[in-house]
């Protein structure tokens, strides 16, 4: 019989009853519970066990750096401009529900892609199928995938995601050198654009600068025309937490 169990539970999927079904059985039989009660427990941890592992999935396939930035460790206190309100109704995810995006702006060190990478740990937590990357990788993946006549397929990386986080566009000056990549990104947010699929976008471009930054000024309207239109704009221009946590360590040693 118990050759039989391992085998029902294995056809059934389930994972956690094989290993802990004598200690479920004793203890259910110490605290005297129903049958609906016990049978209940038994569910409750099997479903428990597969969210868990669903995350860890969504987790490894959505490459998010690690370790995982964690939105409660952010220090709203140092960004007073920042609205937490808005982060935190944000982490709610009702933007995804909505197919809005979210638009992080502002200058190096204000925590940008910290917040990007935590709404999307966030949303993978909640079931959300998500993929980040730099925007300059993303940029030179899909080079490589033009010479190599494969963009159509490294392009279904960026637009089959419920969510996708392009990060730190501006820093990599690797961005610069790709030739023509401001139509390799207006394709990617464009088709996200129609099947209105949210993305986080973090830059510390200007607005007005996008043109010369991508180089391809008529591109460019067409990418901002794209990403403004259903984004939610957060704006962080504050003071450098790199540059700060810098000093601190100077003044450590200087004592």
């Amino acid at each position: 019989m118990a050759d039989e169990f391992m085998e029902n539970c294995r056809y059934l999927g389930l994972k956690k009853l094989p290993v802990n079904y004598q200690t479920t059985i004793d203890k259910a039989n110490k605290a005297n519970i129903g049958f609906v009660e016990f049978i209940y427990g038994i569910v409750q941890q099997e479903a428990d066990d597969r969210r868990e592992r669903a995350i860890k999935y969504r987790l490894k396939n959505s490459k998010l750096p690690q370790p995982y930035k964690l939105l409660e460790v952010f220090d709203f206190p140092f960004q007073p401009k920042l609205s937490k309100k808005l982060i935190m109704d944000l982490a709610t995810m009702e933007f995804i529900k909505r197919k809005e995006s979210i638009l992080l702006i502002g200058y190096c060190g204000t925590g940008k892609s910290h917040l990007a990478q935590s709404l999307g740990l966030i949303a993978c937590q909640k079931g959300y199928k998500v993929f980040y990357t730099t925007c300059a990788e993303m940029l030179s993946d899909l080079n490589i995938g033009v010479y190599e006549k494969t963009l159509l397929k490294r392009m279904r990386k960026y637009i089959n995601p419920q969510l996708l986080v392009i990060d730190e566009m501006g820093h990599d000056r690797l961005e610069l050198e790709v030739t023509k990549e401001a139509h390799l990104l207006f394709k990617v947010i464009d088709e996200r654009y129609k099947q209105s699929k949210p993305l986080i976008f973090t830059t510390n471009v200007q607005e007005s600068d996008w043109a010369e930054f991508l180089g391809d000024p008529i591109t460019t309207r067409a990418i901002l025309d794209r990403v403004f239109h259903r984004s939610i704009k957060v704006e962080i221009y504050g003071p450098s937490y790199r540059e700060y946590q810098g000093k601190l360590l100077q003044e450590k040693y200087k004592k």
